[in-house]
């Protein structure tokens, strides 16, 4: 399985989300509430499933569809979409260590964080399909990139700065299928 986050490191990634969460309301113009209305979780290593594992990504997107009891449905709607957000411990550890002296997980955390909330939003906002072509895709890591970018402009700094210019493209912060 890999590394695993320890406990004091899996309460800084749920800060990095809640400061994504924050960063994402301000750039697409929503309330915090609004934002909460995009259905999805997030799970480190250890709670993953097989097939929410992937070798290849910092994190990896899960979309699955949940049937509702008919009573609580909305409007003749039995079912709708949520999200898993799949850290892979292991993968963000090792570029960690393996770039110690200066990358720093914090950072590195919120980008994650900030890149991941961005695909949610927009296959929420049906900005691109969920089961979109290998060559579509590859066209939405960059502009998910671009966009996680242009969010995180306002807080950028150093450390963060170098994790932007580091990973933006030489490797795939985030994969979804």
């Amino acid at each position: 399985m890999g590394q695993l986050f320890t406990p004091t490191q899996m309460s800084l990634a749920a800060e990095s989300f809640s400061g994504a969460e924050a960063l994402a309301s301000r750039y697409y113009g929503m309330t915090r509430s609004q934002l909460k209305e995009h259905r999805y979780d997030i799970k480190t290593l250890a709670d993953l499933a097989e097939h929410e594992v992937n070798e290849g990504a910092f994190a990896h997107l899960c979309k699955y569809e949940v049937q509702t009891d008919a009573k609580v449905a909305d409007e003749n709607n039995s079912s709708y979409c949520f999200y898993r957000i799949c850290l892979q411990d292991n993968r963000i550890l090792d570029a960690v260590a393996r770039g110690s002296s200066f990358i720093k997980l914090a950072p590195l955390l919120l980008y994650i964080a900030a890149h991941e909330l961005v695909h949610v939003i927009r296959f929420d906002h049906g900005e691109i399909a969920f089961d979109a072509s290998p060559a579509e895709k590859e066209q939405e890591e960059e502009t998910v990139h671009t966009i996680t970018r242009q969010m995180l402009a306002p807080v950028s700094g150093s450390e963060l700065r170098l994790i932007v210019e580091c990973f933006s493209e030489k490797y795939r912060l985030g994969d979804f299928v």
